[in-house]
């Protein structure tokens, strides 16, 4: 079953991928990515996670494609052939920030390790 999971999710990925560069972009958004889909199970359920360029537009993105979700489905059922298309639910994917985050302590740890040994 994992399998087919893993099967949908990348098909649904990619299609909505496709959705977004195609149906959804709105200049006023900026980039918008498609990072990650995750199916439950019985495959009724996909959370889909975009990655939002700009950040300050991040609520109000997360906003209006909600607003659009029908559509969305509607587009995605047009694509994929599966017995039911899943109910999606969008999210924001912060993982960039945490791996931005983390590169900044590094640097700054690097920083301070130089400092140490200049003085």
């Amino acid at each position: 079953m994992t399998h087919r999971i893993d099967k949908v999710s990348s098909l649904i990925k990619e299609e909505l991928s496709l959705i977004f560069l195609h149906k959804v972009q709105d200049p006023n958004f900026g980039m918008i990515t498609v990072t990650n889909v995750k199916m439950s199970p019985d495959l009724k359920h996909t959370k889909v996670y975009l990655s939002v360029y700009d950040k300050e537009k991040r609520a109000l993105v997360l906003e209006k494609v909600n607003e659009i979700k029908g559509m969305i489905r509607s587009q995605l059922a047009g694509r994929i052939q599966v017995r039911f298309v899943p109910e999606l639910h969008f999210f924001i994917d912060d993982t960039l920030d945490y791996v931005e985050k983390m590169e900044n302590l590094f640097k700054k740890i690097h920083e301070s390790d130089n400092e140490k040994h200049d003085s």
